[in-house]
Parts: structure tokens; C-alpha cells; sequence
């Protein structure tokens, strides 16, 4: 069995409280790119786990993809050991959320392998077990989040109209750095309000709140930011706690744009 998990970005990220658990409660919107990574399994006698791509870094017990084979091998007797094929496309700790669409897609097939008929909502409980945003990779539409992210309504956004300009620096942020100097807070205008504006208007309007710890700690992702809106970017933005930013322009209008120590993705 084979699929395709998908990448995200945010459009909008407010952290507005901070909760008993230790978590944060966030308001966003989740929009889904296309943009893929490849996820095969084959039934096998013990479990073997083959990247190939992107380097995956980490310790492979870690590994979200083999979490989640784990988290539902630990809840069902049906689901035996698997022979585990992952692609990486979509760059890791980006902002992106490769991570987390790979452990809801690997549900989804342990789900669909192993004829175990769990519902979508059942499924979304178990993707939160693994992360705070992978119940939205279950979806295949934009989603307005809340909670610790995993509150999702879909929303009526299309964005097809237009081409993506993804740069990704040669960056890792750290999750206590993005949080450094954040006050929680309401945002001042709702997204839903400004999602129904045009998008050259986002620019001051729509903002992603880490951007003032991340671009403080690194001023190359301000400088591309200003980069982008410079070759005529309707809409610029930092994804997630960074490092990526993507670019929004009209479709077919993207740059030859070529910023050092980076690495970029297309979207036409």
C-alpha cells in the first residue's frame, strides 16, 4: 500500500494562552500543499524501515512513522510487523509539518492494512497521541485550528489560483527560541475575517507571531522575507515556528530567486 503525505503551511499563527499542561493554545489555519512525501508498506515478518530522500535525523525510535506503527501494534493484535518505505520530499524541521503528515498517513494505512475499520474521528484521537497538528493531516482540506491545534474547522479557501515560492534556509530553530519573548494574546483581527479580504492585503493584517522571536535570533529570514515581497510576492510569511517561509505571488509569475545558504521549492 502506498500514499502520498502532504505538506502544510500556516497562514496566520497566534499563540493566545498558555494552558494548565504545559501546551499552548494556538489559532491558525492549516493550508495544504502539494507538496509529498512517498509512504509504501508491505506486510513483512519483522518490522524493517527503509529513508530514502531528505536525510531523516534522529534516533530511529523516535521516528514518527514507526511511532505510529507502534502507538496502534500496542492497541490492536491484529496489526502485525511491517516492511516500511519512506520517501522525504518535504524538508525536515521546516515548518512544514512532513513529520506529522507522515505518522497520520502511516495511521491511516496501518488502518486500512490491517482491517482494523476505525473511524476518522477514532483516528484523530490516536494522531494526537503523536502530535498536536497531525489530526489535520487526516484531512485534504484548509482547516482554521485551535486548541493545542488539533480543534479543526474546515475553511473556505482556495488558493489554486496561485503559485508558491518555499525557501528554506539552512536553519534549525529551536522550539524554546520560537517561544522566547512570545505573549500570548487574542489576535487583533479574526482569520476568518481576513482570509475573505484579498490577499495583498494580508500583508498587514495576517501575521505569524514567532516571526519576532525567529527573525531577532536570525535576520537572513527577514532579509529573504523582504526579498520576496520585493519580487512581487502578494503575501509573505514564516510557516510554522520556521524556518521556511513561503512566498504567495499571482500564477505562473514566480522569480528566479536564489538567496544563499538556502534550498527552494516550486509551486507553479
Amino acid at each position: 500500500m502506498i500514499a502520498f503525505p502532504h505538506a502544510k503551511i500556516n497562514l496566520g499563527l497566534y499563540v493566545t494562552s498558555k494552558r494548565p499542561d504545559g501546551f499552548h493554545n494556538l489559532e491558525t489555519l492549516f493550508y495544504p500543499l502539494p507538496l509529498h512525501d512517498v509512504l509504501e508498506i508491505v506486510p513483512s515478518d519483522k518490522i524493517r524501515f527503509f529513508p530514502t530522500g531528505l536525510t531523516v535525523h534522529g534516533e530511529k525510535a523516535n521516528n514518527l512513522v514507526l511511532r505510529a506503527h507502534q502507538l496502534l501494534q500496542e492497541k490492536f493484535t491484529a496489526v502485525g510487523p511491517l516492511e516500511i518505505h519512506l520517501h522525504k520530499a518535504i524538508p525536515m524541521g521546516a515548518g512544514l509539518g512532513g513529520g506529522s503528515s507522515d505518522a497520520a498517513t502511516m495511521l491511516q494505512l496501518v488502518n486500512d492494512c490491517f482491517k482494523l475499520n476505525l473511524t476518522k474521528e477514532k483516528l484523530a484521537d490516536y494522531a494526537l497521541e503523536l502530535g498536536s497538528d497531525c489530526p489535520f493531516f487526516l484531512q485534504q482540506v484548509p482547516c482554521f485550528a485551535t486548541g493545542r491545534g488539533e480543534i479543526l474547522e474546515p475553511a473556505p479557501l482556495d488558493l489554486s489560483r496561485y503559485s508558491f515560492l518555499l525557501i528554506h534556509p539552512e536553519i534549525h530553530i529551536h522550539t524554546a527560541l520560537a517561544f522566547s519573548g512570545i505573549h500570548p494574546e487574542i489576535p487583533p483581527v479574526n482569520i476568518k475575517e481576513i482570509i475573505t479580504q484579498p490577499i495583498a492585503d494580508w500583508k498587514t493584517t495576517l501575521s505569524n507571531i514567532f516571526e519576532i522571536s525567529v527573525f531577532k535570533a536570525h535576520p537572513l529570514l527577514r532579509q529573504i522575507k523582504e526579498k520576496l515581497y520585493a519580487c512581487g510576492a502578494l503575501y509573505v510569511s514564516l510557516t510554522g515556528s520556521g524556518s521556511t517561509l513561503f512566498g504567495i505571488f499571482p500564477k505562473g509569475e514566480l522569480p528566479e530567486l536564489r538567496p544563499d545558504r538556502t534550498s527552494q521549492t516550486r509551486i507553479p
